[in-house]
């Protein structure tokens, strides 16, 4: 597939590049608004999308609509960069981003405050998700490389307006929600925003019926001309049993035609569902201070309480009480299609984060420059409490999901609660060194205190650590819509050796372990083209155990070489009179290097496309009616470690009408379309989790339909 899937990038490279010459020369059309726009809350500068010598992109409520997305995981359908990290229905989302894996504990932010993303995080009261791509030490004290994800909030409008949808996704899921917006007051200073949703789940993938819900209140006050008062609460709920992948039969990839992708292999008559309750608010003050300063105080609290349930499948013979065929499949299922099946759960998990930011910002002139600085504190802290655990073998299951096990809830596993406090002092800075130039800084400073002990008191862990990540960049207007920029940051690690007595440096923190990335980039931003050629080199250090660890004091857990990932995007955003192509493609070359172990160096590491195209056409056939057409391909990617077993490349076609029409004073807004259209079967990503593979089917063919009313 080298040569197709090479052909796809150069094609959407090139074009970008036509579309981008001939920009001047396009005739002048009106467009609303913008599909897609950096993330300023991400960055952490005001200057516009187009001027910002980073890659990030804003993914609106409206396109999300479009394409029936209502997770977090859906956004994989948007943009090349972005793809599956063991996504599983009725579980929570995970992301990769340039090939990294997101942390959900560190790279997810709601409204710019760090959030713990291991939940189902609802999106009815969202007005974008906003991706940044790249090394975020500026902006997170620790975090996994190569990206952040915020979450923005809906907030009261200027215009009183109310929004009533229903929807329905084949198979039997059925959808409703409100969003109202209104402004009181004698000068409209006080505004409400009220977001109300509830569905119904049923998916294709069977054995999955659940049912969700949010409650959201956003409100402001503007006390004057230079102080507005934010507040808002969020309460949602997710009750839904999850999704038990399929994996490798022994030494064979399984054929995906002849694996039924609506099989739940989470199916047992004791099955139960995971539920997620969470709850977020937050308060916001903004003040304009003198000389155009401004400054900023924001709280953010989140409780997230889960219910963490399910019939597990995890290899073969691999445990004692398990019947020994003679051959161990640890991290597979066996040749015949049988695995060990375990009885999971995990309740009342409490997950609690609170977070305080403050911060100022204004121009001031340093040297004969103008500098546009900002300065801030973040402090935040994160408490789990959990209690102990069934991880229990319950017998033998299989692919056909026709074996039957009994339950074992027994409590019989120690879990382990975490606490961690961080303090994080930040500065940023553009320097205007000419007309056309500027020079860019960024620097965060980090101190944290983390412990962690298990629930029967044992193993605790206990260290500090200090560590401050740079960021740098240099940006040049070439032209009047262009822009040229190269840029160097660092992000960084940490993380305690485990307290186990295999390790001989047990309970040891580790020496934080920075990644650095260097960025080069082109980008333009008008009216009717927005677009970006970018290129990437980003290293990663590895930890990694050393040693047998099969007796105690038998290993070590230490820095252990590196990923390197390196590629290029484009990404072209167009926008015609009646239609437009959000286009972006990625080629990523992802290796292991510099281990101590020769044979580990040059692997590609498992489960991330090499290559991959995605688009979003759209198109006005009659007066208010659009076709929307998609293609989303990605290239073939490894199931293991070892780089021994390949998973083929998929390419899949979805399709909708979105219908707009006036009713009175209403606007109704009918939306269809059909995901998978041509029904392809093949394996949509291929996780290496707890050190087992999986692999998760596309989903078939799938009909949704919805109206939107727009009073």
């Amino acid at each position: 597939m080298a040569r197709p899937t090479l052909s796809l990038l150069g094609a959407a490279t090139a074009l970008l590049a036509t579309s981008l010459a001939s920009a001047q020369t396009l005739p002048q059309v009106s467009v609303t608004g913008k599909a897609v726009e950096a993330a300023p809350g991400l960055s952490g500068f005001n200057d516009p999308p187009a001027r910002l010598p980073m890659q990030a992109i804003s993914l609106s409520a409206e396109r999300l609509a479009d394409l029936g997305i209502d997770q977090l995981s859906g956004i994989t359908k948007l943009d090349a960069s972005v793809s599956d990290s063991y996504n599983a229905v009725g579980y929570w989302s995970q992301l990769k981003v340039r090939g990294f894996d997101l942390d959900n504990r560190f790279n997810l932010r709601r409204d710019g405050l760090p959030i713990n993303g291991e939940t189902s995080l609802s999106l009815a009261n969202k007005a974008a998700v906003e991706v940044l791509k790249g090394s975020s030490g500026m902006q997170a004290g620790t975090s996994a490389p190569a990206g952040l994800v915020n979450l923005v909030v809906k907030r009261p409008l200027a215009d009183d307006a109310t929004t009533l949808t229903l929807g329905a996704i084949q198979s039997g899921t059925v959808e409703a929600s409100v969003d109202h917006s209104q402004r009181f007051g004698a000068n409209r200073e006080f505004g409400l925003r009220v977001n109300v949703a509830a569905a119904h789940l049923d998916p294709t993938l069977r054995n999955t019926k659940g049912n969700s819900s949010t409650v959201a209140v956003a409100a402001d006050w503007r006390l004057s001309a230079d102080t507005l008062v934010e507040a808002e609460a969020e309460f949602s709920h997710q009750s839904q049993p999850s999704q038990d992948g399929f994996s490798l039969l022994g030494n064979t990839l399984p054929d995906p035609k002849r694996i039924d992708p609506n099989l739940n292999l989470n199916n047992q008559p004791w099955t139960l569902p995971v539920v997620f309750d969470n709850r977020h608010a937050s308060l916001r003050v903004q003040q304009k201070l003198a000389g155009d300063w401004r400054a900023q105080a924001h709280l953010g609290i989140q409780r997230l309480r889960t219910d963490d349930r399910n019939a597990f499948g995890f290899g073969l013979d691999c445990n004692e009480t398990s019947s020994f065929t003679g051959v161990y499949y640890c991290d597979r299922y066996g040749p015949d299609g049988r695995f060990d099946l375990y009885d999971y759960r995990s309740e009342n998990e409490h997950r609690d984060t609170t977070a305080l930011d403050i911060s100022a910002s204004g121009p001031v002139q340093l040297a004969g420059l103008r500098h546009d600085l900002t300065v801030g504190g973040l402090s935040s802290q994160f408490k789990g409490r959990f209690q102990r655990q069934a991880y229990n073998f319950a017998g033998i299951g299989n692919i056909d999901g026709t074996a039957v096990t009994a339950p074992q809830p027994a409590l019989t596993g120690e879990n382990t609660n975490r606490d961690e406090r961080s303090n994080e002092l930040y500065l940023r800075d553009r320097v205007a060194l000419g007309a056309d130039t500027s020079a860019w800084l960024g620097l965060r400073h980090t101190r944290l205190h983390r412990e962690s002990v298990r629930t029967d008191g044992t193993s605790p862990t206990d260290y500090r650590q200090g560590f401050t990540t740079p960021w740098v960049a240099v940006s040049h207007a070439i032209a009047s819509d262009w822009l040229a920029y190269a840029s160097w940051g660092e992000g960084v690690e940490s993380e305690v050796t485990p307290n186990r007595p295999r390790y001989i440096n047990a309970g040891q923190a580790l020496p934080a372990l920075k990644s650095r990335q260097t960025e080069i980039g082109l980008k333009t931003g008008t009216q009717r083209v927005e677009g970006a050629l970018t290129v990437f080199d980003i290293r990663h250090p590895l930890w990694r155990d050393i040693g047998s660890c099969d007796v105690d004091l038998s290993c070590e857990h230490r820095a252990d070489g590196y990923a390197r990932h390196r590629g290029i995007e484009a990404s072209a955003d167009l926008k015609w009179s009646g239609g437009g192509l959000f286009a972006s493609a990625s080629r990523l070359r992802a290796r292991r290097e510099g281990s101590s172990d020769a044979s580990l160096n040059g692997l590609v590491p498992p489960n991330v496309p090499q290559t991959t195209l995605k688009a979003q056409l759209r198109q006005d056939l009659l007066p208010g009616l659009q076709v929307q057409v998609g293609l989303l391909h990605e290239g073939s990617r490894f199931a293991t470690p070892d780089n021994s077993i390949p998973v083929p490349a998929w390419t899949v076609v979805d399709a909708g009408l979105r219908y707009m029409q006036g009713v009175g004073n209403q606007t109704w807004i009918w939306r269809a379309g059909v995901d998978n259209l041509t029904n392809r079967r093949a394996w949509r990503e291929s996780p290496w989790q707890f050190e087992h593979s999986y692999l998760y089917p596309l989903a078939p063919r799938t009909f949704r339909t919805s109206l939107e009313i727009r009073l």
